[in-house]
């Protein structure tokens, strides 16, 4: 980010030479010099309420991650072995259907 290159003070203190001709209305001078002055005191007001909502936002963020983080734990640890448990099904699925046709049903047995 660009620094500004006056602060507040600097421009209240800003002092003009003077000439021995006319020079510029000192009035003129010093009221352009006040909305400077406001216009500076509004930019850091804002670059400072800015600031805090950025803080605040880092923070939500964090919490939120964390949130996040111990869901994806906490369902990863209650259902370890559904992958493992679907593959353990189909496989005693299988070779239920392999000793049907090897050793037959109990039904062809027993006639």
């Amino acid at each position: 980010m660009e620094q500004v290159r006056h602060t507040v003070e600097e421009i209240f203190n800003k002092d003009f030479k003077k000439t021995a001709i006319q020079g510029y209305n000192t009035n003129d001078v010093d009221s352009y010099l006040d909305e400077l002055m406001a216009d500076y005191q509004i930019f850091e007001s804002n670059i400072s309420e800015l600031e805090e909502t950025i803080e605040k936002q880092k923070l939500e963020i964090a919490e939120l991650t964390r949130r996040a983080n111990s869901v994806t734990a906490t369902t990863s640890t209650s259902n370890p072995a559904t992958p493992s448990a679907n593959a353990n099904m189909d496989i005693l699925k299988r070779l239920s259907n392999l000793e049907r046709r090897v050793f037959g049903t109990a039904n062809e047995k027993t006639e």
